[in-house]
């Protein structure tokens, strides 16, 4: 279990994703209302995060 979270830790893929997905989100903060361009932000922030998780299960599947 240690030996994974270790790999997942290590992944560019995870990283980038992640960073994505935080650079997302740090776009709308200080917005009180959230206009259509900002909801497309977030979504591709969320697709970023969803690709990597999807990624890593087809990827893991692949290893059995």
């Amino acid at each position: 279990m240690k030996d994974t979270l270790l790999k997942k830790l290590c992944s560019r893929k995870f990283w980038l994703a992640l960073f994505g997905f935080i650079g997302t989100m740090c776009a709308v903060f200080g917005y009180e209302e959230l206009s259509a361009e900002q909801a497309s932000v977030i979504a591709a922030g969320c697709a970023t995060l969803a690709a990597y998780v999807i990624g890593e299960g087809i990827a893991d599947a692949g290893k059995k």
